[in-house]
């Protein structure tokens, strides 16, 4: 039967075949759009599948976002899918969709039709698959966004249709590979905030049709490729926030068409900037801030006139402003600060009446602020800080009154303050402190709901401080210390509910503190030192949990201080000195956790020093000088691990020193003198090293310091005994024999020259060798060094000077010491000795965190040194003479090291008693720790001054460090 079927069916066929008609024809075209139809729903099929089997790949919740995939045609409102008239797959566009998975189950083959894949801004993860370059016809691949780690496929390079290629903000790494560059279609090219760790390949230049290239913050290293300069078409650049070094490349100047150019934020980036860049006029944002560039702004600056917005900020320029920059008139925003810029503000500047930031701060900048700059009217931004700009504030600049951030402090200004300066009701930021300024405060700031920083310390300002200010809602910081503002402390203080500091220090306010204060719930800082305050501490203080730091000292407050203080818990720093307090040290306050500054000194507190001290608290300076109080020294104090200053003089302390004192290594200055205080020191170099003006005016103190009686020891007792016996036999002998007191008289002769000779032998020996490693066994330190150093073996040498090398002695991991050993002539004499016990005596009396600290010495025939801390940053010298550690040396760093060391010889001018002059501050001198904190050293040529005498030096100092007539 099935047979007949298929012999009818040839027969059909064939009568078509033999007798052509309209009918086979019409017949022949509807096989073939059958087998057309067929086709297109096998590649839909297709799709669908890859789709489909890509969906169930991803985590449940992206499952469920993806609910409409489902079926076998995509093309029928699947979403984020487009189809072509063939009804192929031509654009996948899933941004922001919030999924979750990897594209490894992505069959990129499957999409023939695809033109556009945009994954932006989702949670994907794992590798870019190779595979990814089989896409033939893609031209838009957005995978931004995702959590894509390794490199990027060499596959990519395949992708020759591609016109936008965005894989930024993941987390991919590696080389960016060579392959991208036959990519020659590509107009838009983003791979920033990545961590590729990679060069710019040099084929770059190559994708001359490039109009967007990103490769800000991606960890990319290298210099600039000169091939850069071959994208003519670019409009817009960004390599900021890299590790790019070197030079800026001439080449950069061709790119005519750029408008945006980002090269900020690499620190390794120097050189000048190349004259063809400000030939660049079509650019309106060039950023070039926070890199080490050099050289001058030039004149030709005046070429880049379509300019909006110009930061050069944060580099080493120098020279002066030049005057043609007030032809960029197109400026919104001009920062030249925290560069060397000097010379004065030119008057041109004025021009520039679109302005609205105008940033000069942190330069050498001199003279007066141009009238001019009253023209800009539409400026809401001035930062002038930190420069040499004297006189007074132009009248112009009243009549400007959207402030936004008005900061001009640490200069020379005289006269008033704008009076208007937020009469619009818009200032943010107003910093104007360490100036002259005179006068009132400003009146519009009293109603200024807007601000939130005000320091205005360190000038003449008068007015009633009650009167000249309101409540600020905004309000977060606030400095009025150094004034003449007087009156009363306004309750309107505790309604600035965001208030965290409040600084009026060093003022004529007065009456009491008023209770209303707790109410600033946020108060984390309150200094009120310095005044006439008066009444008591209110206990309502206890409530302000957020205090850090309480400063009340120097007024007249009275009564005891209230133990609420004790629920201060966050408190780190106490000062309630030179009040009139009284009652007894409140255990609580002693108690506080994280409390590293206690002064109480200078009151009427009386009654005994708590013993609630412990070994783990965090207290580095006690004084409690001046005060009332008695009894003995709490052995807990002496267990406080922290402890570095120490001030317990002028009270009425009795009984001995706890001997919990000896092992007080971090100890480094006391005062203990105006007691009733007996026995011997602790054996603690702090103690055994301190001037007698820090241990006079006790009862019976004793030790081995001048100016105290030794202490009795065992060996003096049996001694006498010895002595009383010895007498009363010779006495006896005198009664009964003559001769016996002859033969007695020859050997007690005898015996004493013997033991004449024995102790000048000794008092030689001792003479010769001299070992001191303070809190620390002496001979076993002595031992420790030579074993550590391998005898001053060559390869722990860190240094060589003019009077000994220096070696690295590594005890433990955390016992690292420099031992700087003297040199040794060929005579075997020892070099500049004399320098050796300048260094010793000089750093014995001085203590201070930007002085090098002597930890002991070794004084020996053979070899003589001296051990002090390490210092993992090594000399200045060394690192300016590195370019690498020089680059990483930036501003910041350098302004605190000059302030480093102004501290160390402000203290050792001004407070230490006798004066120390150095004599050889140098670069060689000055060592660093790791945090760039500076640390004077090398005191061989000190100078100790005697009080009350004229001291005349010879020539001490490193040459080229002196003035030349002094060196001459």
């Amino acid at each position: 039967m099935v047979s007949i079927k298929i012999l009818a069916c040839w027969q059909i066929l064939l009568v078509f075949l033999i007798h052509p008609s309209p009918q086979v024809a019409c017949f022949s075209k509807m096989v073939s759009l059958a087998s057309a139809a067929t086709t297109v729903t096998a590649a839909s099929d297709s799709e669908a599948n890859a789709l489909l089997k890509w969906k169930y790949s991803l985590d449940k919740p992206s499952q469920d976002l993806l609910s409409t995939w489902k079926g076998s045609s995509p093309c029928k409102k699947w979403q984020g899918i487009q189809c072509d008239k063939s009804n192929s797959v031509s654009r996948i566009t899933l941004a922001d969709y919030e999924l979750k998975g990897t594209l490894q189950t992505f069959n990129f083959s499957a999409f023939p039709n695809l033109l556009s894949l945009n994954i932006f801004n989702n949670s994907f993860y794992g590798t870019i698959p190779p595979q990814i370059g089989n896409m033939s016809k893609v031209n838009i691949l957005n995978l931004s966004t995702n959590h894509f780690r390794g490199s990027i496929p060499q596959e990519m390079g395949r992708l020759r249709s591609l016109h936008k290629l965005d894989l930024s903000i993941c987390l991919l790494s590696g080389a960016i590979p060579n392959t991208i560059t036959n990519l020659s279609n590509l107009e838009y090219l983003d791979f920033g905030s990545n961590n590729f760790s990679s060069h710019i390949p040099p084929e770059i230049g190559k994708l001359n049709k490039l109009e967007y290239l990103g490769f800000g913050d991606s960890h990319l290293i290298g210099s600039i490729p000169q091939e850069i300069g071959m994208l003519t078409n670019l409009q817009f650049i960004d390599l900021s926030r890299n590790s790019i070094s070197g030079t800026i490349p001439e080449t950069i100047g061709n790119m005519s068409n750029l408008n945006i150019l980002y090269l900020c934020n690499n620190s390794l980036l120097s050189g000048p900037i190349p004259s063809s860049l400000w030939n660049m006029s079509n650019l309106t944002d060039l950023y070039l801030f926070n890199n080490t560039l050099s050289g001058s702004i030039p004149p030709s600056v005046e070429n880049l006139i379509n300019l909006e917005y110009l930061q050069l900020d944060g580099n080493h320029l120098s020279g002066s402003i030049p005057s043609t920059i007030g032809n960029l008139t197109n400026l919104i925003e001009l920062y030249l600060g925290l560069n060397n810029l000097s010379g004065s503000i030119p008057p041109s500047i004025g021009n520039l009446i679109n302005l609205d930031v105008l940033s000069l701060q942190g330069n050498n900048l001199s003279g007066t602020i141009p009238a001019t700059i009253g023209n800009m009217k539409m400026l809401t931004v001035l930062e002038l800080t930190t420069n040499k700009l004297h006189g007074s504030i132009p009248q112009g600049l009243n009549n400007i009154t959207n402030w936004f951030s008005f900061l001009i402090a640490e200069n020379d200004f005289t006269g008033h303050l704008p009076p208007q300066i937020c009469s619009a009701g818009y200032l943010i930021y107003l910093n104007a402190d360490h100036n002259h300024f005179t006068g009132p405060v400003p009146r519009s700031l009293k109603n200024c709901p807007s601000i939130h920083k005000i320091r205005l310390d360190g000038n003449q300002l008068e007015g009633d401080i009650a009167q000249d200010f309101g409540v600020y809602p905004n309000l977060d910081y606030i400095d009025l210390s150094d004034n003449k503002l007087y009156g009363q402390i306004s309750p309107n203080w505790g309604k600035c509910h965001n208030l965290n500091t409040l600084k009026i220090s060093n003022n004529n306010i007065s009456g009491g503190i008023p209770i209303e204060l707790v109410e600033a719930t946020k108060l984390g800082v309150l200094h009120l030192s310095s005044n006439h305050l008066n009444g008591k501490l209110p206990k309502e203080l206890g409530n302000m949990k957020s205090l850090i730091q309480l400063k009340i000292s120097n007024n007249n407050i009275s009564g005891n201080i209230p133990t609420e203080i004790g629920s201060l818990q966050n408190l780190e720093e106490l000062d309630l000195g030179d009040n009139q307090l009284s009652g007894t040290i409140p255990i609580e306050v002693v108690k506080l956790p994280k409390l590293w500054y206690l002064n109480l000194s200078n009151n009427r507190i009386n009654g005994s020093i708590p013993f609630e001290f412990h070994q783990f608290q965090p207290l580095e300076s006690l004084d409690l000088s001046g005060n009332l109080l008695s009894g003995t020294i709490p052995r807990p104090l002496g267990d406080l691990k922290k402890l570095r200053l120490l001030n317990l003089s002028r009270n009425n302390l009795s009984g001995s020193i706890p001997s919990s004192f000896d092992g007080m290594s971090g100890l480094t200055s006391v005062n203990i003198s105006y007691n009733q205080l007996e026995g011997p020191l602790p054996k603690n170099q702090t103690f055994l090293k301190a001037p007698i003006e820090s241990l006079k005016n006790n009862k019976d103190l004793c030790g081995n310091v001048t100016g105290l009686m030794l202490c009795p020891t065992n060996r003096n007792q049996k001694r006498h005994k010895g002595i009383l016996l010895v007498l009363f036999i010779i006495l006896g002998a005198l009664t009964l024999v003559l001769c016996g007191v002859g033969v007695s008289m020859y050997i007690l002769c005898l015996k004493g020259s013997k033991k004449a000779t024995r102790a000048k032998e000794s008092e030689k020996a001792l003479s010769e060798e001299v070992f001191s490693i303070w809190s620390h066994d002496g001979k076993v330190m002595f031992e420790n060094i030579i074993e550590a150093t391998d005898n001053f073996n060559d390869k722990y040498l860190i240094g060589v000077g003019g009077q000994g090398s220096v070696y690295k002695a590594e005890l433990s991991s955390d016992q690292v010491y420099a031992v700087k050993k003297l040199h040794v002539e060929a005579d075997g004499e020892q070099h500049n000795l004399k320098a050796f016990e300048n260094e010793i005596q000089a750093l014995t009396e001085i203590r201070h965190r930007n002085i090098i600290k002597l930890c002991g010495y070794c004084k020996h025939t053979r070899f003589s040194f001296l051990v002090y801390k390490f210092l993992e940053g090594g000399s200045l010298d060394q690192i300016l003479s590195n370019d690498t550690k020089a680059a990483a040396f930036d501003w910041e760093k350098r302004v605190n090291v000059v302030k480093g060391v102004a501290n160390a010889l402000s203290y050792m001018h001004h407070d230490c008693s006798p004066p120390i002059i150095h004599r050889d501050i140098s670069s060689k001198n000055i060592l660093l720790d790791s945090q760039y904190e500076a640390h004077v050293s090398d005191f061989g040529t000190a100078k100790i001054l005697k009080p009350d005498s004229h001291t005349w030096t010879t020539f001490a100092v490193t040459y080229g460090y002196a003035a030349p007539e002094e060196s001459d």
